[in-house]
């Protein structure tokens, strides 16, 4: 990540600004951490592209929610159990669901889609949105600033590495228990 920044210099940010409008947060901590270990990536700077890439993502997001989501839902049935439960999380807490959806794991990409989708107010959602953008890329700035200056660079890379690899087994680990599940379940029902 280090070399990122030291061969593109400012356009590093532009970089940082596009991952955060798909996702972003393992990027946005290991930017923030190397650049409290390395001094090449300036936190203020780094904030502000994170924040304006994930604004304008789930500005997007909710846009294609608006026009398209019916249509979508069709055509990735899968993802109607998570649009579900992002409606439930919608209806219930409103405004709170806005302001966090970005921290809650595996709806932060059909969160926008879904306030889309349920008709939620444009210039609401717009302002939430961008309060929520700026807390989630200030947090996240922050936290991997504190891992970076805490850690050190070597200790730091073994840390992404062993959170990465765990992440990998959970998910291949989910990913298995799901399947089993639902062919238990065929089973059962057929």
């Amino acid at each position: 990540m280090a070399e990122i920044w030291a061969e593109w210099g400012n356009l590093a940010y532009l970089a940082a600004a596009l991952w955060a409008f798909f996702e972003g947060e393992t990027f946005v901590l290991a930017a923030a951490a190397i650049g409290a270990t390395v001094g090449l990536v300036d936190p203020w700077i780094l904030m502000a592209s994170v924040w304006i890439g994930s604004y304008c993502g789930d500005q997007t997001w909710f846009y294609l929610g608006r026009r398209y989501g019916p249509a979508i839902l069709r055509r990735f049935p899968g993802q109607r159990p998570k649009v579900e439960k992002a409606e439930r999380l919608l209806d219930q807490y409103g405004t709170l669901f806005i302001l966090s959806f970005r921290f809650l794991y595996g709806i932060r990409n059909v969160a926008s889609v879904v306030c889309g989708l349920a008709g939620y107010n444009w210039a609401r959602f717009a302002v939430l949105n961008f309060i929520a953008a700026g807390l989630w890329a200030g947090s996240f700035v922050a936290a991997g600033w504190f891992l970076g200056a805490w850690l050190g660079v070597e200790r730091l890379f073994w840390t992404i590495c062993g959170i990465a690899l765990c992440a990998l087994a959970f998910f291949v680990i989910r990913h298995f228990r799901i399947r089993a599940r639902e062919k238990a379940a065929a089973r059962a029902s057929g």
